[in-house]
């Protein structure tokens, strides 16, 4: 009889959640595009095609959300995690939000020719974010994991200050003291002991994984909001695979014999327990019958920080070129999936197509995650907030040519590549240095004849050049971008 009335209750609140799609945003930290057995590479005839680290890593999770969703091949992000954390929560690019850098939760870190007045306190209340416009349209917004959105003792550490209406484990920085609940986390440790991770007292002392106990408290969160009847939001957003790189337990037998250093073989358990999680929500999406009414968006921040190879060369993203915080492919690219959780003709899945293919010809950003959502959700932004995004709504559908071809990405900063502005357009991919004379000044490829960064073709077609130098520089004004500076703070450096 109890099992009866159970199924009764879960039908009728999901024919509640049929309003308004439930949507969960899943953000893994410095997960790169190769970081996956999910094939997002494909050959000339877009067929996706399987390289040495699609073997070495391992994600069913991903691969079942793959099976009824579309992925994207090219997904741009920024090269660091907080300026893409600001651009999902605001939808404007970091040119024109002005958290270029990520930040230092104790001290402002411009570089030694970086603006001084970039945004380095954050997020705050008086910012227009996605959480807060779904809060007010009637969701529930939960925010789980690293949020990394402002410094310590400014008002964005806490997501709640910003449009959540939970907060689990969020707070003002990136890397975890510890994975370990039997480190506490972090407080165990007194050289990691300020970046104990807060919240999870009840897992302290016990042999639990951060990302196991953040799944287990979403997990809980996603059950109240549809006890209540609330079509949540939720932004699953890991620590991992965020340094430092410690093994998950649960995974360390698949990769003992792989020939990789330990520190690889740890990360790939890192991978393997985030796809966990994936595929622990989606299985509770199912026991709590609202998969159907359940979109699911599942995308990197920012390259892979994959402990193998070198900072520039093919290494941790082959064959992309480079990682986390330069300015190649391998540094920017990153996964993206979106599928309903469970397929289905209900109305909402009949009303916000997603199909079952994948898209290599042309390229979304980041900034594009914030008007798919409001999209989705049936909900407008404000007329006042300017964003630089465009609704996936027709990409995801099937109708890829309709999306804008033009992804721009500004680090006027000191980091692995320094003071540099990326600008795409179309087949071709321009990389301005401001900090360099000469020919090292530029570099610009046609990605679609050298989609690995081989040949720059800066010197030998100038006429390509000054048109993305042009398009480029137009970019930056529209934003009203800041500049770094020669070394006096007053004279700014601006492409040429």
């Amino acid at each position: 009889m109890k099992a009866i009335f159970y199924t009764l209750l879960l039908f009728s609140l999901s024919i509640h959640s049929n309003e308004k799609p439930n949507i969960i945003l899943f953000l893994v930290d410095d997960m790169g595009l190769m970081d996956t057995s999910v094939p997002f590479l494909t050959d000339g005839k877009g067929q996706a095609v399987k390289h040495p680290l699609n073997s070495y890593y391992k994600t069913p999770g991903m691969e079942r959300l793959t099976q009824s969703g579309l992925i994207m091949s090219q997904f741009y992000a920024n090269s660091v995690c907080s300026p893409t954390r600001a651009t999902l929560m605001t939808g404007q690019s970091s040119a024109r939000h002005r958290i270029t850098q990520f930040i230092k939760p104790e001290s402002k870190n411009s570089g030694s020719f970086g603006p001084e007045n970039w945004k380095w306190e954050g997020l705050s209340n008086k910012d227009i974010t996605l959480p807060s416009i779904l809060s007010k349209g009637g969701y529930r917004t939960i925010h789980c994991g690293k949020a990394h959105f402002a410094p310590i003792g400014h008002e964005g550490e806490n997501p709640q200050k910003i449009g959540f209406d939970i907060n689990i484990a969020g707070c003002a920085f990136g890397a975890p003291g510890s994975y370990l609940g039997m480190e506490n986390f972090g407080q165990k440790n007194p050289k990691r002991r300020k970046r104990a991770v807060p919240g999870l007292d009840q897992y302290h002392g016990k042999d639990i994984f951060l990302t196991e106990a953040l799944t287990q408290e979403v997990k809980k969160a996603i059950s109240k909001s549809v006890e209540d009847k609330k079509p949540f939001f939720a932004y699953m957003s890991h620590y991992a695979v965020h340094s430092p790189f410690e093994a998950d337990s649960r995974f360390s037998k698949n990769y003992k014999d792989s020939g990789k250093a330990k520190s690889a073989q740890n990360y790939a358990t890192l991978i393997e327990g985030m796809d966990k999680s994936l595929n622990d929500i989606l299985n509770h999406l199912d026991t709590l019958n609202i998969a159907e009414n359940t979109l699911v968006i599942f995308i990197g921040d920012n390259g892979s920080d994959a402990p193998l190879g070198k900072t520039h060369t093919v290494a941790s993203s082959a064959p992309l070129r480079g990682k986390k915080g330069t300015h190649y492919e391998g540094g920017m690219r990153v996964p993206f999936i979106a599928s309903w959780a469970r397929n289905s003709k209900n109305a909402l899945q009949n009303s916000f197509k997603i199909s079952n293919t994948v898209v290599d010809q042309n390229f979304a950003k980041v900034s594009d995650i914030f008007p798919t959502i409001l999209d989705a959700a049936g909900i407008n932004k404000p007329d006042s907030h300017t964003i630089d995004g465009t609704s996936l709504r027709k990409l995801l559908s099937g109708d890829a040519n309709s999306h804008p071809q033009q992804f721009l990405m500004h680090f006027p900063h000191s980091h692995r590549s320094s003071y540099f502005t990326v600008f795409r357009d179309g087949d071709y991919k321009l990389v301005f240095h401001y900090k360099k004379e000469g020919k090292e000044k530029y570099e610009l490829f046609n990605l679609v004849k050298d989609p690995y960064e081989e040949n720059n073709l800066a010197s030998s077609d100038s006429e390509t050049l000054k048109a993305m130098l042009s398009k480029m520089r137009s970019g930056l004004e529209k934003c009203n971008a800041q500049y770094p500076h020669k070394g006096d703070k007053k004279t700014l450096i601006k492409p040429e």
